[in-house]
């Protein structure tokens, strides 16, 4: 669409994905003129980095976006090893997110996890560094280098790197050194709009442009509307108990990702139980969940809905399908985004 009012579409896959089936999602993906492909990487799932670079080889035009990996799993300097050959092999597609990572995945391999926003400021230090060819040396608090230096010219010094964030320290370290913003599945629109503006005074302040704002939402679309809502529960229901703390000691972000939604926290708390206890999520979670974490409905409602999150702020989605109707979802939001 040419009014602006309608964001870029992506699709997100991720390590939980099959590689071949991922391949087959990109090719339909930069075949329907979509703009993406971001690969999300979660902690004992497979890794993106090879199932990215296969996409990349598969497609011509579509961008490959690494979203996110943790510093952690991996160090800076390997990251930028890593986002340096993709690129290369992508023809300059590549667009490199970096996040601390879910904490209890991260103490559950050995590391520290108490300085997660230092940890990706000195990430993102490091890994620029790298990939405009100098010799990085760095002593951070969580990671250093001394003299680390890639052995390629990279194609692309100036690589985009989006990081995740969700709280406000976070944000503001976005604003102040990332050239895009991921915001996670499971955030309301309203706290998308929070978000941006945070991340938008930050870098007003340090003196940068606004970096681009994406946004993974899950998403069904189906001539029943109703059953649309129904279905995309279930994508819900797996990420609220994959994703969410199982106590009731949630971080700051996460209560305010809750107020945000205007479902009560009880009303959350009560939802969160049943699930882990194995019921239904189309039983569980009522279309309050639905409003507030996900697009579904039938096209003219979906098309609405990714309207209000580019009103939010958000640049881009990159959508989540169910995958029965994934091959059908791609091709339609290809000719929107025509």
């Amino acid at each position: 669409m040419s009014d602006g009012t309608l964001p870029q579409i992506g699709i997100r896959l991720s390590g939980a994905i099959d590689p071949r089936r991922c391949i087959e999602l990109a090719q339909s993906a930069d075949a329907a003129g979509l703009a993406s492909v971001w690969f999300a990487e979660n902690p004992f799932q497979r890794g993106v980095f090879a199932t990215a670079g296969a996409c990349a080889t598969a497609t011509e035009r579509v961008r490959i976006g690494i979203g996110v990996i943790n510093p952690y799993s991996r160090h800076p300097a390997l990251i930028a090893m890593e986002a340096a050959a993709l690129d290369e092999l992508a023809g300059g597609r590549v667009l490199l997110g970096v996040g601390s990572g879910i904490g209890t995945a991260v103490r559950g391999m050995g590391f520290s996890y108490d300085r997660p926003v230092t940890a990706v400021r000195e990430a993102v230090a490091i890994i620029r560094a790298m990939l405009s060819g100098e010799n990085a040396t760095y002593h951070g608090r969580v990671f250093s280098t001394d003299g680390a230096r890639l052995g390629l010219r990279p194609r692309r010094p100036e690589l985009p790197i989006y990081t995740a964030a969700s709280g406000e320290p976070a944000l503001r370290a976005c604003g102040e050194i990332a050239d895009g913003l991921i915001v996670s599945n499971l955030t309301p629109a309203r706290s998308t709009e929070r978000m941006a503006a945070i991340v938008a005074e930050a870098a007003a302040k340090a003196g940068r442009a606004m970096p681009r704002v994406v946004q993974y939402v899950p998403c069904v679309s189906a001539v029943d509307g109703a059953a649309a809502r129904d279905a995309v529960k279930s994508i819900l229901g797996d990420m609220l108990t994959a994703f969410w703390p199982a106590d009731g000691d949630w971080p700051k972000s996460k209560e305010t990702l809750v107020a945000d939604s205007g479902i009560a926290r009880h009303d959350f708390t009560v939802a969160l139980g049943r699930l882990r206890r194995g019921e239904d999520a189309a039983a569980v979670l009522d279309d309050r969940f639905v409003d507030a974490f996900a697009i579904a409905g039938t096209t003219d409602e979906c098309l609405r809905q990714a309207m209000r999150y580019r009103a939010a702020g958000a640049d881009e989605l990159a959508l989540t399908f169910a995958a029965a109707q994934t091959a059908e979802s791609v091709a339609y939001f290809g000719r929107l985004s025509a």
